[in-house]
């Protein structure tokens, strides 16, 4: 499993990112994919995840403001993230799991939420 990220960025507060994760090595349909985040001396914490029946599970601290979606023609998870706050500051990691395989992630992206 390879999963690349990209879109991460500085962005004011109030802003909008969105996030890409390019999964290779997999059939996406088949695996459930997710994003998590971490901060610097935190523990890593779930954001999104949607499985392969596309059902949806956002974490409370950025739920209505978050949203997952995916594409499996293009291999590719998506993370719209709106009215961006300074606790969202954190590299975002794509996350693939399915019931045979360990959980992957990939290498990350910065996302910083400052003025």
């Amino acid at each position: 499993v390879q999963l690349v990220e990209s879109g991460g960025d500085l962005v004011q507060p109030g802003g909008s990112l969105t996030l890409s994760c390019e999964a290779s090595g997999i059939v996406l349909s088949i695996w459930d994919m997710g994003w998590d985040r971490q901060v610097p001396g935190k523990q890593r914490e779930l954001v999104a995840t949607i499985d392969r029946l596309n059902n949806i599970d956002i974490a409370e601290s950025v739920k209505g403001r978050f949203t997952i979606s995916r594409d499996n023609a293009k291999n590719t998870v998506y993370l719209q993230m709106n009215s961006l706050k300074p606790e969202d500051t954190a590299v975002y990691y794509c996350r693939a799991q399915s019931p045979f395989s360990p959980a992957s992630w990939g290498r990350g992206t910065q996302v910083t939420v400052s003025p």
